[in-house]
């Protein structure tokens, strides 16, 4: 448990409980909890020094500076999306490829498109991936003349 207290006039955090130390198996410490981020943020808001920091709170200067440095940027201190979830099977570079094949062929449909990326990819990708990653890239807008350019929108059933 984090107990607070003060000494001189200036108050102090400090981790005594083994509970809170997460240790991973090689030693290292693992992910802080929120709690443990708003100390880290909180200790810095108040015009500490990183090594001030680290030892008040018992972390190391690295973990200090890191997850302050990730507050100062993001305006939070955790990420929902580190490690969660399935990884993409379109990466940026399939991505530039999807769209120079929607360049090619404008009126494409979803299984065409899909067998065209499949030709020379080792990872082939069915039609869900390929209509999830034209919406990631953008590809889902209408014309402005109203006449449905994106292979989104026209469907499986063109002729």
């Amino acid at each position: 448990m984090a107990v607070a207290s003060m000494h001189l006039g200036v108050w102090s955090w400090s981790r005594q409980s083994p509970e809170l130390q997460t240790e991973c198996q090689n030693g290292k410490e693992g992910d802080l909890r929120n709690f443990e981020r708003g100390m880290v943020v909180g200790a810095r808001y108040a015009c500490l020094s990183i090594s001030q920091s680290a030892q008040l709170l018992g972390f190391s200067r690295t973990t200090i500076s890191r997850v302050y440095k990730e507050w100062c940027e993001n305006g939070k201190t955790s990420s929902m999306q580190q490690s969660c979830g399935r990884k993409c099977l379109v990466d940026a570079r399939g991505q530039r490829r999807m769209g120079r094949l929607i360049q090619a062929d404008r009126r494409a449909t979803l299984t065409e498109i899909t067998t065209r990326y499949n030709r020379d990819m080792q990872q082939s990708i069915c039609e869900a991936t390929t209509h999830t990653t034209l919406r990631r890239v953008g590809n889902n807008a209408e014309d402005p003349t109203g006449y449905h350019s994106s292979p989104l929108q026209i469907g499986k059933k063109r002729l």
